[in-house]
């Protein structure tokens, strides 16, 4: 079953990894035609984390991007063959399956890959030259060529040219003679001089035909430590197939390169279009696994992917422009990229996704369990600040209301700053992950910057750490190539903000907030960094100098 992703933005805060978690628990009741897998694309941060282990729940795993992979057009599934079998075998499947590359394993070792150039490179090399010498597995007469053995050694494998005994005695002990010392694998009927010859002189093998299964042959085997073989086909079938009894391993000359499963799509295309080979071998660490084709290649995949809290590429997974863009929930500004084919968006101007979900549920008429009115409240609560926030709407409050009642949840403020009492404490935490766990960047114009929001219960340790915050967002801005990086902590309790915000002359001591001291500015009253932040900083980018 084709799977279809479910991705919250980067640095993803609780709003978009529960309204992910709920839209794609949503659509695997409505829609069994596909796996949906809510995924993540960045770390969680301490909000979320106590979110989904309140409930018991795994949370999203983390996936980096969607762009196609040698695992999304390998074959795993395939015949195979083991390095001893005949070459027999290899041409029976090719023929049979209408493979272009079979692998060779002894157990789960991986030996090497065959196709139709090997074999074909078998019988040019045999056919030209002097006469060949080949590589017996005493074991594959009996898989290549109907019949029985009449005596069998010790000898697992041996070395010798073939000979028919068709000519006369004489003519044919000369010819043995002038080859000495190579020895023959004989194959002649029932022509006991020249079989008493290869016998005393100690041939490696002699297979007999056009002798009855139940007829005896009377020969005089006492010191004989040779092979014999009684086929029942003629001559000439018999020495057709006795040239494909030889092992598959001797068809191995050569060592393909190596692909992994991780390997992107272009990659391993471009590995194997420039080679000489057909196919090539995927490993998942040491493991062989499967194998690609030159038709593996003929069209790259698309992985499909529905976003939700966000809707621009930039804020979102990794090769995206590569996938299908299925469907967009989301409550942001519309700055979608232009898709191929029409698709669903659900684009509402509440203070969170999750709102936006919840809705969802009731459009399609699918009942709201405790579970996922619990996430969807959360994610509700948490973006709007615990309906603090300015971007909360009456379609939020109802939604909380109806949610909380299924979630058996009695007061939801109490719930929310239950939530946001294991937000991040900034004297402890890791100002990278801190500033970067929920950041957000902008372009106006030619000017590119960035935003990042933490929500703490306390502004009383700001100034103790302001310092080492604003080193790293220097280092965030160098990293993101931003004009700008700003810092916005906001305390949900006393409903405001402290911004952060690295040194830019042209335009920072513009904005209208008053300046408690250099990169520190006091916003009494903002919670929400989308409407009340943005907009201002905004208008002072766009304002003429």
């Amino acid at each position: 079953m084709e799977t279809i992703y479910v991705t919250g933005h980067r640095n993803p805060d609780l709003d978009s990894v529960c309204s992910a978690w709920c839209y794609a628990r949503l659509k695997n009741k409505i829609d069994k035609r596909y796996k949906y897998e809510p995924i993540r694309i960045g770390h969680l941060n301490e909000t979320t984390k106590y979110q989904f282990r309140k409930t018991r729940v795994t949370p999203p795993r983390c996936v980096k991007d969607v762009r196609a992979r040698v695992r999304d057009v390998m074959i795993n599934k395939f015949p195979s063959l083991h390095p001893e079998d005949p070459v027999y075998s290899l041409v029976t499947l090719m023929r049979e399956k209408h493979a272009s590359v079979v692998p060779l394993l002894d157990g789960e070792n991986y030996f090497g890959l065959l196709s139709l150039d090997e074999i074909t490179s078998f019988f040019l090399k045999e056919n030209a030259g002097e006469r060949p010498h080949y590589r017996f597995e005493q074991e594959n007469f009996s898989k290549v060529i109907r019949g029985e053995f009449i005596k069998k050694n010790n000898m697992k494998s041996f070395e010798a040219y073939i000979m028919t005994g068709a000519m006369e005695f004489d003519i044919y002990s000369r010819r043995i003679n002038s080859l000495l010392p190579d020895l023959p694998v004989l194959v002649v009927g029932k022509r006991l001089k020249h079989l008493q010859y290869a016998v005393d002189n100690q041939f490696p093998a002699i297979i007999l035909t056009g002798i009855e299964p139940s007829e005896k042959v009377d020969l005089n085997l006492s010191g004989y430590k040779g092979i014999i073989y009684k086929s029942y086909e003629d001559t000439a079938e018999t020495i057709r197939l006795l040239r494909m009894s030889l092992p598959l391993k001797r068809l191995v000359a050569k060592d393909p390169p190596k692909v992994s499963v991780d390997d992107l799509f272009d990659d391993a295309k471009r590995l194997l279009m420039n080679s000489e080979y057909r196919g090539l071998p995927v490993f998942d660490n040491d493991k062989f696994i499967g194998f690609v084709t030159r038709r593996c290649f003929l069209e790259k995949p698309r992985k499909k992917v529905i976003m939700v809290d966000h809707n621009e590429l930039s804020q979102s997974i990794e090769g995206l422009e590569e996938a299908e863009i299925l469907e967009i929930i989301d409550h942001h500004r519309l700055d979608a990229e232009r898709t191929r084919e029409p698709i669903f968006i659900a684009s509402e101007p509440v203070g969170s996704t999750c709102t936006i979900v919840y809705h969802q549920y009731l459009r399609w008429s699918v009942r709201v369990d405790r579970l996922t009115a619990r996430m969807l409240l959360a994610g509700i609560i948490s973006d709007t600040v615990i309906l603090k926030s300015p971007t909360t709407t009456p379609q939020d409050l109802r939604a909380v209301n109806k949610l909380a009642k299924i979630a058996q949840i009695d007061n939801v403020y109490e719930f929310g700053e239950e939530l946001f009492s294991v937000a991040s404490l900034l004297n402890k935490a890791d100002p990278k992950q801190v500033i970067e766990g929920d950041f957000k960047t902008y372009q106006t114009g030619d000017v590119r910057f960035g935003i990042g929001q933490v929500e703490v219960t306390t502004l009383t340790k700001v100034d103790e750490v302001k310092e080492k915050y604003i080193r790293q967002l220097e280092s965030t801005k160098q990293k993101y190539a931003l004009d700008w990086a700003m810092l916005l902590v906001t305390d949900v309790i006393a409903e405001s903000s402290i911004l952060l915000s690295t040194t830019y002359p042209q335009k920072e001591r513009a904005l209208i907030y008053p300046i408690d001291s250099p990169g520190k500015y006091h916003l009494k009253g903002v919670l929400s960094r989308k409407k009340q932040l943005l907009p201002e900083v905004l208008s002072v980018l766009e304002e003429g100098d």
